[in-house]
């Protein structure tokens, strides 16, 4: 019998996180590599998305005062190289709302800013999120 040769899957990471906005601001936190992203971060035992995405916005930014708005949400995946393998990751973006707007920055980031939409399109690193503050925005002001 011959032996099969499809190819090994790479690890699959799932995190969740937030579109964090206050009005019209934009919550980015910096990464210490320098990239500028939304809170976000990894699934623990068995909690739901908006569980994770809720601890994991309390432990980068100490902000536990939110509302998500369960009407849009978002699916994005991509490879890195985590000791020199390739990973894949997902993460599912939500919007969420706050009036919290002092930030606690935990040892995982740099930096921190609230800009407008314009800006933190212009602030964020990667396409794929530029695209996903586009979507969001769209959701929130149809109009515009």
């Amino acid at each position: 019998m011959d032996k099969c040769t499809m190819p090994i899957p790479h690890p699959m990471e799932t995190s969740c996180g937030f579109v964090l906005v206050n009005y019209d601001s934009v919550l980015l936190l910096q990464y210490p590599q320098g990239h500028w992203s939304y809170p976000k971060g990894h699934v623990e035992g068995e909690e739901d998305h908006f569980q994770t995405a809720r601890r994991e916005l309390k432990e980068e930014t100490g902000i536990n005062e939110v509302e998500i708005d369960s009407g849009w949400s978002h699916r994005t995946e991509y490879t890195f190289q985590k000791k020199g393998k390739p990973v894949e990751k997902q993460v599912f973006w939500y919007i969420a709302s706050t009036n919290q707007l002092e930030v606690k920055l935990s040892h995982e980031h740099t930096n921190y800013l609230w800009l407008s939409f314009d800006d933190a399109e212009d602030q964020l690193t990667f396409e794929q999120e530029k695209l996903l503050l586009r979507e969001a925005r769209s959701y929130l002001n149809p109009a515009n």
